[in-house]
């Protein structure tokens, strides 16, 4: 079947669920992403309420592609994780050693239904402790429901491209937000970046599913890297704390060793 019947029979799909899509030239059906297990997800979601409107990519990850959308209306954001092309290998390292998810079977598709549960628990743990992340709203199988970051159906672009006019102030937030995750979320976010901090009116801590709980055995290990990662992008734009003098703040120990 051609690309664009396959687009047409997505197209009618979404219709006779009640799902009005925003922009056809912009929605481009990927076979990877919308299978039969996403088919089943976004329906349950559409039935129940949560998604009215879908428009374009946002972004389109190493495991998961996001969309725009609306409910009633306002703004939200929908992720789903790619059943078929997702990184298993990478996922199930930071899955083992999270006792929340300790009796999650091996195979490909239970392991991303975990992933996204997790990055829907991880958001919530970060939003509950006050750190600026997308509100998790709902979530089914592979898919995740968030709050938009962004005005006027465009996302808030990416630390590493946008104009930030007092680089001391945002590193003092971000380094912030680092030590609240850890300890009142009791989180470390394990992959933090300028390519996973959104930056508008502040910046914003996104891509949240591999984040892991204070007692997984590499928690050390990846806070150490969040801290490097942030010094890294900062060094050259205001004055910033040591690694390990940063990390010893973070933790109240006495070394940065792991």
């Amino acid at each position: 079947m051609s690309q664009e019947k396959k687009e047409e029979r997505f197209d009618r799909a979404l219709e006779e669920m009640g799902v009005r899509i925003k922009d056809a030239n912009q929605f481009k059906v990927r076979e990877d992403v919308f299978d039969e297990v996403t088919y089943l997800a976004l329906y349950k979601l559409v039935h129940k309420k949560w998604i009215s409107v879908i428009g374009g990519s946002i972004s389109t990850g190493k495991e998961a592609n996001v969309f725009y959308a609306e409910r009633d209306g306002a703004p939200i954001a929908i992720k789903i994780y790619r059943i078929r092309t997702a990184n298993f290998n990478t996922m199930g390292d930071y899955i083992r050693g999270d006792r929340r998810f300790a009796n999650v079977k091996k195979n490909r598709k239970d392991l991303i239904f975990a992933w996204t549960k997790k990055e829907y628990s991880n958001l919530a743990r970060a939003k509950e402790a006050g750190v600026p992340v997308p509100d998790p709203l709902v979530w089914d199988r592979n898919i995740l429901v968030m709050s938009f970051i962004g005005e006027d159906e465009r996302p808030y672009p990416q630390l590493r491209n946008a104009e930030i006019e007092d680089p001391a102030a945002v590193y003092q937030e971000l380094t912030g937000y680092i030590e609240t995750l850890y300890t009142k979320a009791e989180l470390i976010h394990a992959d933090l970046s300028e390519f996973n901090i959104l930056y508008g009116d502040k910046p914003y801590l996104i891509d949240m599913g591999q984040s892991v709980t204070r007692d997984h055995p590499r928690a050390f290990a990846f806070l150490m890297r969040d801290i490097k990662n942030i010094n890294r992008f900062f060094k050259n734009r205001c004055t910033v704390q040591g690694d390990e003098e940063l990390f010893n703040a973070i933790t109240g120990l006495s070394t940065a060793e792991p």
